[in-house]
């Protein structure tokens, strides 16, 4: 069997991380390392334990899931975050992406999506929650960086993976990593999904 992805649970109520590791272990592939109740041993935790991936609560006190989530990016990139939160707001949203989170979900997620947003992003795949998406991404700036905005508009055009890289100039297993960045980030499920959710939202115009 290969190796189970570590999980690090970092929360404050003991009843939100009970649930929240009933959930996840009854995934064979996923394994909880350790629970946490405060923030400021996250990194060193996080390393004693070799997690892979650490869920954190982003209603935490203060800016302490930002905090935490912007150590972690810098001691341990290998420990990718995925932050939890009962509802969505821009600016939660915003300040943690650019912090370095590579997902965001609902604490009340089924159980099956969560562990699916916890194996993409151990893949390094950055992932929005669709309904988070949907609430907040709409009322916010672009979360498409560049390279992302051009391979949209080049996917819009039609076309094989292979005829995008030639126009942009880039190999196709760059293409396929940007469009799956761009699925995760626009909380879209497939290429077409993406591109309907950025049109809408005025993220591919010039």
């Amino acid at each position: 069997m290969p190796d189970r992805i570590r999980l690090l649970l970092v929360d404050d109520q003991i009843l939100s991380r009970g649930l929240l590791r009933s959930r996840l272990e009854r995934e064979r592939d996923l394994e909880i390392v350790a629970e946490l109740n405060r923030t400021d041993d996250v990194v060193g935790a996080a390393k004693r334990h070799r997690a892979n991936v650490a869920l954190l609560d982003a209603a935490g006190p203060g800016n302490h899931s930002i905090t935490v989530t912007t150590k972690l990016r810098t001691s341990m990139p290998e420990c990718r975050v995925v932050m939890l939160t009962t509802y969505g707001r821009p600016v939660h949203l915003r300040r943690g992406l650019d912090a370095g989170a590579k997902g965001f979900a609902l604490k009340d997620c089924p159980a099956p999506q969560l562990a699916d947003a916890v194996r993409r992003v151990h893949l390094g795949l950055r992932v929005v929650d669709a309904n988070l998406a949907a609430e907040t991404l709409q009322y916010s700036e672009t979360p498409l960086d560049q390279n992302e905005t051009d391979t949209l508009r080049a996917a819009r055009e039609g076309g094989s993976v292979a005829l995008m890289a030639r126009k942009l100039q880039v190999s196709e297993r760059v293409v396929r990593t940007r469009l799956w960045s761009a699925i995760g980030k626009t909380g879209a499920r497939t290429r077409s999904d993406a591109i309907q959710v950025a049109e809408q939202n005025g993220w591919l115009l010039d």
